[in-house]
Formats: structure tokens, sequence, C-alpha cells
């Protein structure tokens, strides 16, 4: 069922999402101790699904919402995530929060494999802050030691990705 609280935590949702194209700093992989990671910088589109689900508590206040996401990356990295959402609004326009995790697969600049990205948006009156960043030691097959952040930006409506990313050198 499609309630007034759905209809605001979609909203909420789009709030979250308009984090991205305000928060676009720039940022480095960490260094593994004792070894140069390997550094590059993977771009490209990608489309999102984003979908209410419902709530555990079902006394939860219409300013908290949870959704899936269901993306498809082109470019450098080809390839699909699923994952879930989870934010708050606040009575204060232009103030919110989300927090994400999504389960990514595909191929990295020739390199096969899967990893996990970790969100965290904070919208403050309007002042964006969002971090993307590779969950440690989530990489598999190819992509084993995999870390680094990712920015998302929005521009008109199209959504696109720059990865940092570094991962040690192939056998």
């Amino acid at each position: 069922m499609y309630t007034r609280s759905r209809a605001r935590a979609v909203g909420i949702a789009g709030i979250c999402l308009a984090f991205a194209g305000w928060a676009q700093t720039p940022s480095r992989p960490p260094v593994a101790a004792g070894k140069a990671p390997m550094r590059h910088r993977a771009t490209g589109t990608f489309e999102v699904k984003m979908n209410p689900l419902p709530l555990d508590d079902k006394e939860a206040d219409a300013t908290l919402g949870r959704f899936s996401i269901d993306k498809q990356f082109h470019g450098d990295l080809q390839g699909g995530s699923k994952g879930e959402m989870l934010s708050a609004g606040t009575a204060m326009k232009g103030s919110a929060g989300y927090v994400a995790i999504e389960r990514v697969s595909g191929t990295l600049h020739g390199r096969t494999g899967a990893f996990a990205l970790q969100h965290l948006g904070v919208m403050n009156r309007g002042a964006a802050q969002l971090s993307v960043s590779v969950v440690p030691d989530s990489g598999t097959g190819q992509l084993v030691g995999l870390a680094g952040k990712m920015n998302i930006l929005i521009d008109a409506g199209k959504h696109s990705y720059e990865f940092e990313y570094s991962l040690p050198e192939q056998p």
C-alpha cells in the first residue's frame, strides 16, 4: 500500500539522491602497509531503480524510509548492484540523512569480481556531505584487495560515477 508516509519517504529518497549532485569532493584510496597498490580511476554512467520497502516497525515515523537499490553500471565498471537504503528526513527543509549498502558484481577495467559499497549521506539545511566507500576486504575474484571511494554525480537527471581505487598488482 502506497500511503502518504510512503510518498514522503520517496521524497526523502529523492533528497538523499540529491546529495550526489552537491557533494563532489575528490578522495584518494588508502594505501596498504608495505605495498604500493596500483591506483586507478574509473568513470562511467549508471541507471538506478529505487523502490520503497516496508519498515520493520509498523509504528515508524513517516520521516523514515527504506528502499531497495538496483543499479546497472556502464563505462569502466560494467555490471550491476543490489542493495538497501535507510533514510530519515526532518521537519527542516533541506535536512536529511541516509545510509546504504550495495553489492556490486561485474568487471572493473577488465578485472572480474564483486565488492560492497557503503554510503553515508548527510544534508544539513542544504549543505550536503556524501561518502561512498568500498567496504574493506569485500572484494572477490580478481577484485580481492580493492580499496577506494566513489563519487556520484547527477547532472540533468543523469547519473554518473568517478571511482578512485587501488588494487594489488595482478600476479
